[in-house]
Formats: structure tokens, C-alpha cells, sequence
């Protein structure tokens, strides 16, 4: 009988071993990722499989969230869906440090002396009206958030959204603050396949707002306002990077694949060398020329003709002689070939880049204005290196593409 009790003791105190350990282990699978942990969603496939936007959201990082950023709880306004799904080039996890500089004293915008590896992980701004990208943009109201619509998939469509690239901008070491405004890092999703053409980045709420009347600080003339409202309507199917088009201006910046600097102080240059938009490079003339003349060989350009010059530690660049060619971003704001950019790099910290760029432009809006927002560094992760991206390759979205009459907007 003792023992028939004993044995029944055993069985009991083991199954309720057994179900503590089951409870432990859901626990601490259902746990946060450390920050700084989480990384970029995934870049995905080009082809027509894939699912309609499966791609999470970026992980900005440890850090205090950058001022102007929205409140928790709030739909970000602005900050898109993943480009489609597939397999993650994930996060970083680079150690910061001091800003690196050349032997002259210039500030470094390249990879560090023995650094071997390292990319500029350029983020997914799909809108670049949003509250928190415009500077001195009001808040946007509850429920009127600015963000652009899901991603574009590489292959038979439009790849749905993911999750919004939430967190916050990744404060500069020493317990600086982030720029003021600049939105986190890392924002958005990764790129890839996805045959749906999906809706809004993941927490975007529908707006109360749309099109240009929810975006009153940007200074539309009548024209453009109704040019960004029929894409928004339209779910900005001729955007010309969906056509395999470079983008321009600000937006280079804007599309999410790494990007170098290489500064040659010896020629006077720097170029800017990018993975996606077309595996596209920039030139930028240090040695104090003019603009060609518009009207000249190099006068219309997709990314237009770039001069710069330093402000102490603040690279700034000029940049005219656009052609009309591309939109500012996905979301569908447009531009004219009068536009002037006038861009402002910072480095704060190694693994921080602070990109500002004043858009001036007349025959498009009023009067000019300005977006910013932060850029992360990049030496662990499979965006460590530049890697070949040929976007028209396997690109059926065409194929698929009607105009407003139903019609095929390619001939096939």
C-alpha cells in the first residue's frame, strides 16, 4: 500500500514537473527579440511565386525614438509595407563607435581603416509627405496616418504589405540624441516575389485623411496635388520604378538595398554606389565646377548633375538637371525639371548617417521643403557587401499591368 502511494507520488510530482517545463519554454518563446536584434525583413525571391507581402518589418534598434516620431499605440505615418516576402538579409548588430575620418581629418562615409566589410542599409521611405519625414511637419492626426501603401513584389505584382518598420532611431553612443524628426533607421521591410497587389504596411490604419489634403505642410501647386491624389486612387501602378526606372532625388535614398560611398580627396569625387534602383552610381564633383547647362548632353538626367562642398564636418551636395522621368517616391508625389536638391550628410557616429535633402521646386510646388531621416551602418549582416541586383530580371509586374481602360499597358 506504501508503496502503491509512493509511486503515485512520483507520477504526480513528475507530470507537474513536466507541465512547468512546457509553460517555461512557450514563455520564452513568446518573448521579444532583444533590440537591436530583429534586422530587416526579408529581400525574397523576383518570380512570380512568393506570398502577397510577406516581408516583417525592420527592427530599428536600441535608442531613445527620435523626436517627432509617432507615439506608440499610433499608425506611423509613413512607414510602408515590406517589398514582398522571401528570405531575410536580416539585422545588424555592428558595434558603434566615434566617427571615422580620413588622415586629412575629413569625416569617413566609407568603411573604417581594417574594416573590411560594411554598406550603408538604406531604408523603404514609400512617402515622403509623411508627418515624420517633412521637417516642421505637424503630427498627423489619429487614424490620418501619411504612410504609403504595401511594397512592390519583383515578381507577378505587387507584393502586399509587412509590418511597418516600427522602433525607433538608434540613439548616436554617448547618449546623444537622434537628429531631431529623422525617422528610425531600417524602416521598412525587405523586397521580393508577391503576386497580390497588397495594401497598407502593417499598423497603418486607414486614413481618415487621404491623398494631398492629409498632408497640408506639403506645399503642392493645384496640379501636383491632383497628380499625387490620382496615384494614390490608383494605387500608384505607373510608378516608374515599377517599370525597373531609376528612381531620383531624395528617393535613391529611400530604397531599401545597401549603398557605399568611395571618396577619392586625391580626383576631387565622390561616388555613391548603389545595389538597387537599377544598380545605379552618382558622381559628386568636389572641385568647386558649375552645373552644366540644362539645355547640354548632361543637362536632363535621372539623378541629375551633383556638385558639393563641405561645411565642417557636414557634407552638402547640389543637384540639378532633372528629367521628369521619376516620382519622389512610391506614394506618388511628383516633380518637375526644375527641381533643386540640396542634400546635408552627417555622420555622427560610425554607424549612423544622417541624410537631409531641401527639395526646391516651382513648377511643382510653392515653396521648397525638406525631409530627413537616419541610415544605419552595416557590417555583419549579408548586407555587409554590395551585391549584383538586376531588377529587370524575372520583372513580370508589366505583364500584369492594365490602364485605366483595362487595357495592357505593355503590348503582348
Amino acid at each position: 500500500m506504501r508503496n502503491r502511494k509512493l509511486n503515485q507520488s512520483v507520477v504526480i510530482a513528475m507530470a507537474v514537473v513536466f507541465l512547468l517545463s512546457i509553460t517555461v519554454m512557450m514563455s520564452l518563446s513568446q518573448a521579444p527579440a532583444p533590440a537591436g536584434a530583429q534586422g530587416g525583413g526579408g529581400r525574397g525571391g523576383r518570380g512570380a511565386g512568393g506570398g502577397a507581402g510577406a516581408g516583417a518589418g525592420a527592427g530599428a534598434g536600441a535608442g531613445a525614438p527620435a523626436a517627432g516620431a509617432p507615439a506608440q499605440g499610433q499608425p506611423p505615418a509613413g512607414g510602408g509595407g515590406g517589398r514582398g516576402g522571401g528570405g531575410g538579409r536580416g539585422g545588424a548588430g555592428t558595434p558603434d563607435g566615434p566617427t571615422p575620418r580620413l588622415p586629412d581629418g575629413t569625416v569617413n562615409f566609407g568603411r573604417a581603416p581594417g574594416e573590411a566589410y560594411g554598406t550603408w542599409n538604406l531604408p523603404y521611405i514609400t512617402n515622403m509627405g509623411a508627418a515624420n519625414v517633412v521637417v516642421g511637419a505637424q503630427p498627423a492626426a489619429a487614424g490620418a496616418g501619411a504612410g504609403g501603401g504595401g511594397g512592390r513584389g519583383g515578381g507577378a505584382g505587387r507584393g502586399g504589405g509587412g509590418a511597418a518598420g516600427g522602433g525607433a532611431a538608434a540613439a548616436p553612443a554617448g547618449g546623444a540624441a537622434a537628429p531631431a524628426g529623422a525617422p528610425a533607421a531600417n524602416a521598412g521591410g525587405g523586397r521580393g516575389g508577391g503576386v497580390g497587389r497588397g495594401g497598407g504596411g502593417g499598423g497603418n490604419a486607414v486614413p481618415a485623411l487621404r491623398g494631398s489634403a492629409a498632408q497640408p505642410w506639403v506645399p503642392f501647386l493645384p496640379w501636383a496635388a491632383a497628380f499625387y491624389d490620382y496615384n494614390q486612387a490608383n494605387a500608384m501602378k505607373y510608378d516608374p520604378e515599377g517599370q525597373c526606372l531609376p528612381p531620383g532625388g531624395p528617393r535613391m535614398f529611400a530604397t531599401p538595398y545597401p549603398m557605399e560611398f568611395i571618396q577619392s580627396p586625391e580626383t576631387k569625387r565622390i561616388w555613391m554606389v548603389f545595389e538597387g534602383g537599377t544598380h545605379v552610381w552618382r558622381e559628386i564633383h568636389m572641385d568647386g565646377r558649375a552645373h552644366p547647362k540644362n539645355d547640354t548632353i548632361k543637362g536632363l538626367t535621372w539623378l541629375g548633375d551633383s556638385v558639393g562642398h563641405w561645411e565642417g564636418d557636414t557634407l552638402v551636395v547640389d543637384v540639378v538637371n532633372f528629367n521628369e522621368g521619376t516620382w519622389l517616391d512610391y506614394a506618388g508625389h511628383p516633380h518637375t525639371d526644375q527641381m533643386h536638391v540640396v542634400e546635408r550628410f552627417t555622420r555622427p557616429t560610425k554607424n549612423t548617417l544622417h541624410y537631409e535633402a531641401l527639395i526646391e521646386d516651382p513648377g511643382a510646388y510653392t515653396k521648397p521643403w525638406t525631409v530627413q531621416w537616419n541610415i544605419s551602418w552595416d557590417s555583419t549582416s549579408d548586407k555587409k557587401e554590395l551585391k549584383e541586383y538586376i531588377c529587370q530580371e524575372n520583372n513580370l509586374y508589366l505583364n500584369h499591368l492594365k490602364d485605366d481602360l483595362g487595357n495592357s499597358f505593355v503590348p503582348h
